[in-house]
């Protein structure tokens, strides 16, 4: 796997899950603060970044300061527009802490404006990996406009996704590659071959949606 922006296996987490009592913000998702711990423990000692509730806002994604990470991650929630692609989503902070409603809709067309040098961006949400086919420019989504700001690689999902599977499967996801030296491509098929020994879940449901576009080494 290419070096990032440094040696070090630096993470930028965004987790929101839902957060805020506005009436357009989506339903809580209880098990991304636990995947967001999880997947920070496997870099502890690195200078990681981590954003939670209210303060994973879609301003602080769009500043600058994800460009010093080498991995960036986000564990929330996804929409797909199938008319209009360019309006898919995911969901970060929708209200602030005066309980002030914001817009925390980060769509695929303001994605092409970031300057991103990490080597991989998750996105543990749902159906993050699919668009719309458009002749002439292919499949146009999330996975697009993260790779057209400079991310070789990107994690994503087909279907919509168990929030505690997939706290399950980020963590040995992230051990793989941080602690094992596996490339992404290689780190989830380790993680769903684990995944699919446990009890409970087994079923591709819980395993199978994720996949890495993009560089695949």
């Amino acid at each position: 796997m290419p070096d990032g922006p440094d040696d070090q296996a630096r993470l930028f987490v965004h987790e929101t899950g839902g957060a805020g009592t506005a009436a357009s913000a989506p339903p809580r998702l209880p098990f991304t603060r636990v995947e967001a711990a999880g997947v920070l423990q496997t870099a502890a000692a690195s200078e990681n970044f981590r954003a939670v509730g209210f303060d994973a806002t879609k301003d602080l994604v769009l500043g600058g300061r994800r460009r010093d990470y080498r991995f960036v991650h986000f564990a929330t929630h996804g929409y797909v527009d199938a008319d209009r692609p360019q309006l898919s989503s995911i969901v970060l902070s929708m209200v602030d802490r005066a309980g002030r409603a914001r817009d925390g809709f980060l769509r695929a067309h303001e994605l092409y404006n970031l300057e991103l040098l990490a080597d991989l961006v998750v996105l543990s949400a749902c159906e993050t990996g699919l668009g719309k086919a458009v002749r002439g420019e292919g499949l146009i989504g999330l996975t697009r406009g993260f790779m057209y700001a400079g991310a070789p690689r990107v994690a994503v999902s087909l279907w919509s996704v168990s929030d505690r599977a997939t706290a399950s499967l980020m963590r040995r996801f992230y051990e793989a590659m941080l602690k094992d030296g596996l490339s992404p491509s290689a780190a989830l098929r380790a993680a769903q071959l684990a995944m699919m020994k446990q009890p409970g879940w087994q079923h591709p449901y819980h395993w199978a949606p994720f996949i890495v576009q993009g560089d695949w080494r």
